[in-house]
């Protein structure tokens, strides 16, 4: 059986390769699915080509049945150092360079998939690649990675979802302490502030996320997308209308093993 080689280093391929990507690498397995960001000279920074790698990527894991579980890690010695910058140099400004990459809306494609999505993360994890974590379901993370949220030292606010999950996950008033300030912060603050949900040993990444991914594409596809989305909906609704959400869900869910095809998911 093979594994995943999450940081770079030798190990047996995740699966067939699949993907002719540039920025990616995109492999099935059992099961599931892993994208493992690459451009490890630039330790993976997000650019457009990156963008609508992602995109298609997502669009296949959406697409594809037999896919139950992503994995996303990143290749060489970081997770994702945030945004290409250098790609604002060459756009007519600032505000032109995010508005193209705007144009695809991979956060919203990454966030809206029914299977469970982990999270690998280790060395530098900045901007971008702190929002993509915290678009997933379980975020794993070695000891001695760095974290920042660093786009107000820029002129600028995160773009992809920063300022809206990093409060749901880590609460206000410290969300606004890492925006505001940009400043970076180590993976036991991380562990902390629930930015992560694991922190392993650097040697024990691979296998840990793997075993998570494995367990995770082992569970039934309805009630694990059920139970995702009666967990991220309902934060946003009234306790009582919360509870309705789960009331209906669990009972699509039950139709879904019956055969009843009558039971709506509300």
């Amino acid at each position: 059986m093979g594994r995943c080689s999450l940081d770079g280093g030798a190990g047996a391929p995740f699966g067939t390769d699949m993907s002719a990507f540039k920025t990616l690498q995109f492999d099935k397995w059992q099961g599931m699915a892993h994208v493992k960001l690459d451009r490890p000279e630039v330790l993976n920074a997000y650019n457009m080509q990156m963008r609508d790698d992602l995109s298609e990527a997502l669009l296949a894991v959406r697409e594809d049945p037999d896919i139950r579980a992503l994995l996303i890690s990143g290749n060489g010695r970081a997770f994702c150092a945030g945004a290409d910058l250098t790609e604002f140099g060459t756009a007519p400004s600032q505000v032109v360079a995010r508005q193209v990459r705007w144009e695809r809306d991979v956060w919203g494609q990454l966030i809206e998939l029914e299977e469970p999505v982990v999270t690998a993360i280790h060395g530098y994890c900045i901007g971008s690649g702190v929002e993509i974590a915290l678009l997933s379901d379980l975020r794993i993370a070695a000891q001695g990675t760095v974290f920042a949220l660093p786009e107000t030292k820029l002129g600028m606010i995160p773009a992809a979802g920063g300022t809206q999950t990093l409060p749901r996950n880590a609460g206000p008033s410290a969300a606004k302490e890492l925006l505001f300030t940009g400043q970076r912060f180590g993976c036991e603050e991380a562990l902390r502030l629930g930015l992560i949900t694991r922190l392993v040993a650097p040697g024990a990444l691979v296998n840990t996320a793997w075993s998570v991914a494995r367990q995770l594409a082992s569970v039934e596809t309805t009630a694990l997308g059920a139970a995702k989305r009666a967990l991220g909906e309902g934060l946003d609704l009234t306790l009582v209308e919360a509870l309705k959400l789960e009331t209906r869900l669990a009972a699509s869910v039950m139709g879904h093993r019956t055969g009843d095809s009558t039971v709506s998911s509300g």
